[in-house]
């Protein structure tokens, strides 16, 4: 065979095999197809471990020419966190003497914190072997204990807070006023000691004659309540005699003016 004879075999055979070829070619075969009746139902493409080039491949395992998706970062719920936690809780913000709150821009400043009443000073009926009649008060200075005599050798006793040492006094008194939410002048004896006190002081939770205040003849002192409790027990009044408002409330609602009231 000659140079010139075998192109031309290759050219003959060529084109007799092409025809053939392309009356053999079938179309892709489909992977989903409409079913009367049912909803079409496609599949999301399980995850691969990296990019599979787009095209007829992509179709094969996807159903798209697309390259996958990047996974959409889940999303997670911010928590809350408070600016104030693990600070003392006041149940009033307002400053005191203010019936309005704090002024705008006030920063918070948690306030330290107070010491528990002792148990010793909350309220409680006791034995009583003294001279004194039921109705009569007695305050036991030194103790810090005010009785409330009773029938049957019984008081009433509670906590309170005293005059601070050269302000203490003794002597018999009686009650003479009653008030609720007392309003506070502040004497001039104490003005002359204090003059950034204010000359007048509406009745209120910030007031420091508390909520009941039991006037004691024609002198300045009075039995009254705290906004102060923690100070139960101990000596730190102008010569008042402090209680808690709790306290002074059922005192109050337990005496009559012109009570008898005996300061040891």
């Amino acid at each position: 065979m000659s140079r010139r004879t075998l192109p031309l075999a290759a050219i003959t055979f060529f084109a007799a095999v092409l025809p053939a070829t392309a009356q053999r070619y079938t179309a892709p075969q489909v992977y989903s197809q409409q079913v009367e009746g049912q909803q079409q139902v496609r599949y999301a493409a399980a995850p691969r471990g990296g990019q599979m080039g787009g095209g007829f491949i992509e179709f094969v395992f996807n159903g798209t020419g697309a390259e996958p998706r990047p996974a959409r970062p889940s999303y997670q719920v911010p928590q809350y966190i408070d600016p104030r936690a693990g600070q003392p809780y006041e149940q009033s913000l307002a400053s005191r003497g203010s019936m309005y709150g704090q002024p705008q821009g006030y920063q918070y400043q948690a306030e330290p914190a107070r010491p528990a009443v002792d148990p010793r000073y909350l309220p409680q009926t006791v034995s009583y072997d003294g001279k004194h009649a039921p109705g009569t008060i007695v305050i036991d200075t030194p103790n810090k204990f005010l009785y409330l005599v009773e029938a049957g050798g019984k008081a009433m006793r509670y906590g309170i807070g005293v005059g601070r040492p050269g302000f203490t006094w003794s002597g018999v008194k009686s009650v003479t006023r009653k008030a609720e939410w007392p309003d506070w002048v502040p004497p001039p004896e104490m003005l002359q000691r204090r003059p950034d006190l204010p000359r007048h002081m509406a009745g209120g939770p910030d007031n420091p004659l508390g909520a009941r205040a039991l006037y004691l003849g024609s002198s300045l002192y009075r039995i009254h309540g705290s906004n102060e409790p923690w100070t139960i027990g101990t000596a730190v009044s102008s010569g008042c005699i402090r209680m808690r408002n709790e306290d002074v409330t059922d005192l109050y609602s337990r005496v009559k003016v012109g009570t008898k009231v005996v300061v040891m």
